[in-house]
């Protein structure tokens, strides 16, 4: 499975950067190389670099590893979240600890292992993406407020005002793309545990075999490629706030954990027999009608009653419509600043094609909408064309009753119309990155 993540790997040897490029485009998605580390900068500003593997000598006859000290202390002075990985033909453990004290995230020696670089770059992905999200979203900026002045919003208003303040356990309901993350960061944001990370974690876009070791974290060894311990989700929300999202897609042996994770307040890392102690405010949202899967055997019961203590309800755009004016205009001031546009305005005819449009990604599928629009338009008012809804509504209108060759149709016609973007084409389909990838494989596109 190719991993989601740009490795820049920086050597001043074209036969090591060719090597690692065939390996390593095998299984990351982006694998950009330099013989130059004086290009490290510019590269920074162009692009995010997931993970750095940089070579500690580059002049001939150096071995003392100051180089790569140097430039790792420039990479996390422009990003202190960056994950950066050291190499070096030379064994020396004082630089190896010397590197790892200064904020190396790990130590690779030349000529490396094939699969042991890949495990160690697999897992330096992983670390990137939780650095990351306890900063955003422990950081969280004003624009995430929610825009809700329909009544049903002003009642989810009301419930996470008197819910936010307490401890009790939330499960958020909801469709795709109504908002289930940002009243998460609502909650977090006006409780006792502000101060604290919100730590967020899409059970949708994980591999089933990663599910335990993303939640608990494990030891070294527990399985191939763990080679060091990894703290899990639920470690990096000690004192904090977890959130959940998409827990309908919980395997039932991870649901009897988790369950007694939340009755104990502790964990066990894979492949790990010690406990370790974990304070933490439980979010959880879904998509799906727990109440079926509890009947058909697929979600427990007693989890279901022990994570909905309070239960917030999120209606659909469609049912909301009072608020799609002020969210066009938000998302529109957004995208302007985003790309540094001339705001824009928009027409009364495109505003009744919003308002007569499905929805069916919701607000985030509205937000792609505008984004695109505001991009892509010659003027400044945008009109109907502008959103390519007349399309996304056409595709939507099955031509015959075979449901195969309709799922087919509208994953190719989402896809189309998002340019190639999954996140995008996902959103505009309702459905999660992960269920769109299993469809594209399902079809073969």
């Amino acid at each position: 499975m190719t991993i989601d993540a740009t490795i820049l790997v920086v050597d001043d040897d074209p036969d090591v950067l060719t090597a690692a490029r065939l390996l390593l485009r095998q299984h990351f998605s982006s694998v950009v190389t330099s013989e130059d580390p004086e290009s490290i900068p510019g590269l920074m500003a162009k692009q995010q670099i997931d993970v750095f593997l940089i070579d500690m000598n580059f002049a001939i006859g150096r071995n003392t590893g100051a180089e790569g000290l140097k430039w790792l202390n420039v990479i996390l002075g422009e990003d202190p979240d960056a994950v950066v990985i050291l190499m070096t033909a030379f064994g020396d453990l004082n630089t190896a600890v010397q590197a790892m004290r200064e904020g190396a995230a790990d130590f690779v020696l030349k000529p490396w292992q094939n699969d042991k670089l890949v495990a160690t770059l697999r897992v330096a992905s992983e670390l990137r993406q939780t650095r990351a999200t306890v900063t955003a979203l422990s950081e969280a900026p004003p624009e995430t407020e929610m825009i809700a002045g329909a009544p049903a919003m002003q009642e989810v208003l009301k419930i996470v005002s008197r819910v936010a303040p307490t401890d009790a356990t939330v499960l958020v309901r909801g469709e795709n793309g109504t908002g289930k993350e940002l009243v998460a960061r609502a909650l977090h944001r006006q409780s006792r545990r502000a101060d604290r990370a919100l730590v967020a974690v899409d059970l949708g876009a994980v591999a089933e075999n990663l599910f335990e070791s993303e939640l608990f974290g494990h030891r070294a060894g527990a399985f191939t490629g763990a080679d060091r311990d990894r703290s899990g989700r639920f470690q990096a929300a000690d004192g904090g706030t977890l959130f959940l999202d998409e827990i309908g897609n919980l395997p039932l042996p991870l649901q009897n954990k988790l369950l007694r994770v939340l009755e104990t307040r502790e964990v066990t890392p894979l492949g790990s027999d010690q406990l370790v102690s974990v304070d933490v405010r439980l979010i959880a949202a879904t998509n799906r009608p727990l109440e079926e899967l509890v009947e058909q055997g697929e979600f427990r019961e007693d989890l279901l009653y022990r994570i909905n203590t309070i239960e917030i309800r999120l209606p659909p755009l469609r049912e909301r419509l009072e608020d799609l004016p002020a969210l066009v205009d938000h998302f529109i001031d957004q995208s302007a600043r985003k790309y540094r546009l001339a705001p824009k305005t928009v027409s009364p005819a495109a505003r009744r094609e919003l308002e007569r449009h499905r929805w069916p990604g919701n607000v985030r599928e509205l937000s792609h909408a505008v984004e695109r629009a505001v991009i892509l338009a010659d003027g400044d008012q945008l009109e109907p064309a502008d959103f390519s809804l007349l399309s996304q509504s056409a595709a939507a209108e099955p031509t015959s009753l075979n449901l195969e060759a309709n799922e087919r149709k509208l994953v190719e016609t989402a896809i189309q119309e998002a340019g190639g973007n999954i996140s995008h084409a996902a959103s505009a389909l309702g459905i999660t990155r992960a269920a769109l990838y299993r469809r594209i494989e399902k079809h073969g596109l």
